[in-house]
């Protein structure tokens, strides 16, 4: 057994302080590690925050950059495909202050990666006495790749949402577009449907697409027809419209000047603005058709036979109603006559018998007093007389002194065409069966008797430019003088075609107005709708009817063969309007 030895009393002291002294060199080691780490976490904590607020400039634009757009829902018409979409992109940027390298040769490589811009360009950007600035807004992922190599610490890059209009200019006024306010720095629809449905596109929980009742494929062919006739005619503006007579669906809805909403720098207002519900127009001899309507229902007309006095010019007080040069019959005119030869004095004598309260009760049933029954924010009031004299009752009836948006006319006719029944127009698909039931305007009777009067228009009078074989097309025309500040122009008009097919059974009106045409030698120098808007119709139904359903059938139509008795002929030939 090994005896123990016992250690000397200052060797037991140094070994104490020994440890002591370990202990402490310990925490202090800890001490020093932890200030390491709270320093490293500061740093990249202060690093972060430079990234993500540095680089927009202040919380506000961090708010527009992270806010807002990423999760708002596509948009997509009737048929699945893509109109508004939000896609990720890219912004570049830089702090001026921060720069390490040589600018001139930083600005030089800036325009070699980003040729869109001049060297001297991005030097100013280098140069200036900001905190931050953008270089590039949408930038491609191969655009950073190229900015990322030239090293400079002080370019810095986020990515950000950014809404893509991936069919360009198509259905531009319908779809609207998205950007920030004055007041809120996030990116908001700010018109079209983009705007009036804001709520549920930005509504990250709802991510289903926004379904249109607008179909891409007949939205492109009204805006080629639409803006082929505006270029022939050198119009100053110009709209079309198709609608579903049942539904009240739009398919189609153009405006001319249209914009891109991917570019808005540079649009002109004129541009931006919806003729079709936002702007108002006297639309003429398209009236006539309402007023004959309102006269059947009523009672006023009970006999298509029953003549009215279209000798001479009615004078009344100090107005003169007149028919147009070449519709002029100067002989008493029955109700198809009145409509085919489109005259004003015979229009004019069937309101007066009719009455204020009846024509303007008619007027208010189709929505003429209100604004237009859609869900655009962009909607104008109509032009709704203040004072209705007995010349109001008279000039209203043939759409002279009483202004509505194209919109509303096309719900009109769709009113006259469909049975009778009036309801509101909407951009949203509507599912089968799920049609709002609306209000009855018109008897069944009357709306029948219309679809005959109409396709009568189309056969003998001066819609048959609007004609298509196998689509038993009807309609009416109108041309009215571009009313302004200083009266009515001489020189400038309105030409309109309002028409529905097929008229047997009819599914879509077709709408279409030139604003201030000028006469070529296609329309021998005439600016009547009969020449400019009609032909517009033809051609949009020709190449969508069988894409809407219709096909093109030569042994079905109207009968009319109750009233093509009633229609004057000279001996040997038929006299057919060919003005208007």
């Amino acid at each position: 057994m090994t005896a123990m030895i016992a250690q000397p009393q200052p060797q037991r002291r140094m070994n104490g302080q020994r440890q002591a002294l370990v202990a402490t060199a310990h925490v202090r080691l800890m001490i020093l590690m932890l200030m390491i780490g709270a320093g490293f976490l500061l740093v990249m904590g202060r690093i972060a925050m430079l990234g993500l607020l540095g680089l927009l400039g202040s919380p506000a634009n961090a708010a527009a950059l992270t806010g807002g757009l990423m999760q708002r829902a596509d948009i997509i018409d009737r048929n699945g495909a893509p109109l508004a979409r939000t896609i990720a992109a890219w912004t570049i940027g830089i702090h001026p202050r921060e720069v390490i390298g040589d600018r001139h040769e930083i600005a030089r490589q800036l325009a070699a990666a980003m040729p869109g811009q001049s060297e001297d360009y991005y030097y100013t950007q280098l140069t200036r006495d900001v905190p931050f600035t953008y270089l590039d807004r949408h930038a491609s992922p191969a655009t950073v790749n190229r900015v990322h190599v030239i090293g400079e610490p002080a370019i810095v890059f986020a990515q950000e949402a950014e809404r893509l209009y991936p069919q360009s200019t198509l259905a531009a006024h319908v779809l609207g577009y998205v950007a920030p306010t004055d007041e809120d720095p996030h990116v908001i629809g700010r018109a079209g449907m983009e705007r009036a449905f804001e709520a549920q596109l930005s509504n990250s929980v709802r991510g289903a697409p926004l379904a249109l009742s607008v179909d891409s494929r007949v939205q492109a062919a009204m805006e080629s027809e639409l803006g082929r006739a505006m270029v022939d005619f050198k119009a100053k503006a110009a709209t079309g419209l198709v609608l579903d007579v049942d539904t009240g669906e739009v398919i189609a809805m153009v405006s001319l000047p249209v914009y891109n909403p991917n570019k808005l720098k540079g649009t002109s207002p004129e541009a931006l603005r919806n003729n079709v519900t936002q702007s108002v127009y006297e639309l003429g001899s398209t009236f006539k058709p309402i007023t004959m309507a309102a006269a059947i229902n009523d009672g006023v007309v009970t006999s298509m036979a029953r003549r009215f006095d279209a000798t001479a010019p009615i004078q009344v007080g100090r107005f003169t109603i007149h028919d147009d040069r070449g519709d002029e019959q100067r002989r008493w005119l029955n109700i198809p006559e009145t409509l085919i030869y489109s005259s004003n004095i015979a229009t004019a004598r069937v309101a007066d018998e009719l009455g204020q309260a009846r024509l303007s009760g008619m007027f208010r049933a189709l929505g003429f007093d209100t604004r237009p029954a859609i869900e655009l924010k962009e909607r104008a009031r109509p032009l709704w007389p203040s004072f209705w004299a007995r010349t109001t009752v008279m000039t209203t009836a043939y759409g002279h002194g009483i202004a509505v948006t194209p919109l509303q006319l096309a719900n009109a006719y769709a009113t006259l065409v469909n049975g009778g029944i009036w309801r509101p127009t909407t951009l949203l698909k509507v599912a089968p069966g799920a049609a709002p039931a609306g209000r009855r305007v018109l008897t069944e009777a009357t709306s029948a008797r219309m679809r005959q009067l109409l396709r009568l228009v189309v056969m003998r009078g001066t819609g048959r430019k609007a004609d298509v074989p196998g689509y038993r097309v009807g309609g009416k025309t109108g041309t009215a003088e571009v009313a302004g500040a200083g009266g009515y122009s001489k020189k400038a008009n309105v030409s309109t075609f309002a028409g529905a097919f097929p008229m047997d059974h009819p599914r879509y009106v077709v709408v279409a107005m030139l604003d201030s045409p000028v006469g070529n030698a296609q329309s021998f120098g005439l600016t009547t709708a009969a020449w400019t808007a009609a032909p517009v119709v033809n051609r949009v139904i020709a190449r969508t009817g069988a894409m809407l359903g219709v096909l093109p059938d030569d042994k079905r139509d109207v009968d009319v063969s109750d009233l093509l008795p009633l229609l004057w002929s000279a001996p040997g030939e038929k006299k057919l309007a060919t003005v208007e």
